[in-house]
């Protein structure tokens, strides 16, 4: 189920992704009353779906995860016992974040074992602006690429808060601890944040400074590059193993420079550059052969770009393929 989609009302095991788990009415119920109640449950649910993808992708920073969690919290709606459930909208972010913390740990352990730098899943927030409608700031792929260095707990307190504006009392329920508590783990991840990532322009900025980039990537513009990378630019390529992608990050203007430059002889021949908004920011969706094979995007601060994404591995732009006609 994609998180854009509106939930069916529904329910063979085929079509779960959790078979067995869906809660059927017994033949005791009337028809009509049971329809009714799920009619009811799916109306709830569809009202703050995207709520709870945004929470779970935010914490993930992969829609393939975050549309499994949100599939499972379906199911789950569906088969507790709805009438001692107070407030809806806060049980199904709960059990959103708690899918999502249980998934962070499996999801360390696959990015530590990932061949090359491990980069956020993209997301078009161009054809799905509703993701981005709460806080795109919290959406940018530099943000959840520097999120992975926090703690599980630190990242879902963070995202609660910053992206969704939850109060601390309600933060602190959600992941179990005290509310001075969640203030704490807060303060902490932004701090750390703070350390890791200079201050980002605003969108209509950082489009100039990516169409600057596009300009003098495109031609080997040494002087054009250097004039827009800051000091500790951060190239970082990932290909996961499945294309041919640089496996370590290239620190710094000189090395990056050189990077571009050398690749800009072969690279852009033949590829058709079409612009796109990623993750709230303007990012280059490229195609060769009829084929998206890659995502580019950069992040860049009142210093210039200080970080390029390019994003290569073909199970990571499923979600920024153009629309089929």
């Amino acid at each position: 189920m994609r998180s854009h989609e509106k939930t069916q009302l529904a329910a063979s095991p085929r079509e779960s992704r959790r078979p067995g788990r869906i809660s059927y009415p017994s033949p005791s119920v009337d028809p009509a009353t049971a329809s009714s109640d799920l009619e009811g449950a799916l109306e709830i649910f569809s009202s703050v779906q995207g709520r709870l993808f945004g929470i779970a992708y935010r914490m993930l920073g992969s829609a393939s995860d975050a549309e499994d969690i949100v599939q499972e919290v379906w199911v789950r709606w569906q088969g507790c016992d709805r009438t001692v459930v107070r407030e809806p909208a806060a049980f199904l972010a709960t059990t959103t974040t708690h899918l999502a913390l249980n998934m962070m740990t499996s999801a360390r352990a696959r990015h530590e074992a990932y061949v090359g730098p491990w980069l956020p899943e993209p997301i078009d927030t161009g054809v799905n602006p509703e993701l981005a409608a709460e806080s795109e700031e919290t959406l940018e792929v530099g943000l959840l690429f520097l999120l992975e260095r926090l703690s599980p707990v630190e990242r879902a307190a963070y995202v609660l808060r910053e992206a969704f504006d939850y109060p601390y009392a309600q933060i602190a329920a959600i992941v179990g601890v005290e509310e001075a508590n969640a203030r704490q783990l807060v303060s902490r991840a932004r701090k750390h944040l703070a350390t890791e990532k200079h201050p980002p322009v605003g969108v209509s900025e950082q489009r100039r400074f990516l169409e600057a980039f596009l300009s003098a990537a495109q031609t080997g513009d040494i002087e054009g590059l250097e004039t827009i990378f800051s000091d500790d630019i951060v190239s970082y390529s990932d290909g996961g193993g499945t294309r041919q992608a640089a496996r370590i990050p290239l620190v710094g203007r000189p090395r990056v420079v050189k990077f571009v430059a050398a690749v800009s002889v072969w690279f852009w021949d033949g590829v058709d550059v079409q612009w796109i908004e990623a993750n709230g920011r303007a990012a280059l969706r490229l195609v060769a052969n009829d084929q998206t094979f890659a995502l580019l995007t950069v992040s860049a601060s009142a210093q210039g770009i200080d970080q390029l994404f390019w994003m290569v591995n073909p199970a990571k732009l499923d979600k920024i393929m153009p629309a089929v006609a």
